[in-house]
């Protein structure tokens, strides 16, 4: 008996735990989401770690920014990690963690990441880097790519800012982590250009809502002064 999980699957028990309807301009992301990850974990070389945890905690929420209720937003994580079979307090706790230690510690997290050089207090992401580095057909993802992002990000963001310097710090990460010669790169300049893509998205739409606000306020006024004019020759 075939007891492999399906994308249907998957995606039938997120629509269990989140039944209403996803917004319109943040359902890709969701969708996305559910079927990389899916493919990710049915894959035997696929290895959780906080990297990964902090890539897609990223992921998430810079692409649901705006999402309205925020109640929602959270109510879509939790179901998207409940989907995928993790427990999303983790997830986030995990995420945390190394946003915490590359925001105490920015010269010796972009030290471990560019030239592998680490200590003890840098763990857990000093273990996780190393064997990235050392273990052969290391099962890299789009999603671990972003986590090593948003590490530099915190740790160093002058240098991210810049495109000459970013390419050349992602260039020496891959590298040194063996991750093939542009695929983080590349990852990367794809999730970057997402983003420019899904704000425009929302910021068309902020522009259509506000203009339509600014239709309504001529009418509401007509009809409070007619309102009031009846009333008065009454």
């Amino acid at each position: 008996m075939n007891t492999v999980r399906t994308v249907s699957d998957t995606k039938k028990d997120f629509y269990l735990a989140f039944p209403k309807p996803v917004n319109q301009v943040y359902r890709r992301v969701v969708d996305e989401l559910l079927v990389e990850v899916h493919l990710l974990k049915v894959n035997q070389t696929f290895v959780y770690d906080s990297i990964f945890a902090l890539g897609f905690v990223t992921t998430f929420d810079r692409f649901t920014v705006g999402y309205k209720p925020e109640t929602d937003r959270f109510s879509i994580f939790h179901a998207l990690c409940s989907a995928l079979q993790f427990d999303s307090d983790l997830v986030r706790q995990d995420a945390t963690t190394l946003s915490d230690l590359a925001t105490r510690s920015p010269n010796e997290v972009k030290n471990l990441l560019t030239k592998l050089e680490s200590s003890v207090y840098l763990e857990p992401l000093a273990g996780q880097i190393h064997t990235i580095a050392s273990k052969e057909n290391f099962k890299y993802s789009r999603l671990l790519g972003v986590g090593l992002y948003a590490l530099l990000e915190i740790s160093d963001p002058e240098t991210i800012s810049d495109n000459t310097k970013r390419e050349e710090v992602l260039k020496l990460v891959s590298e040194n982590l063996k991750l093939g010669s542009d695929r983080l790169l590349k990852d990367i300049d794809l999730y970057r250009s997402n983003l420019d893509k899904i704000e425009q998205a929302r910021q068309m739409i902020a522009d259509m809502v506000e203009a339509e606000r600014k239709k309504r306020v001529p009418k509401e006024a007509a009809t409070s002064t007619a309102s009031n004019d009846t009333s008065a020759d009454q």
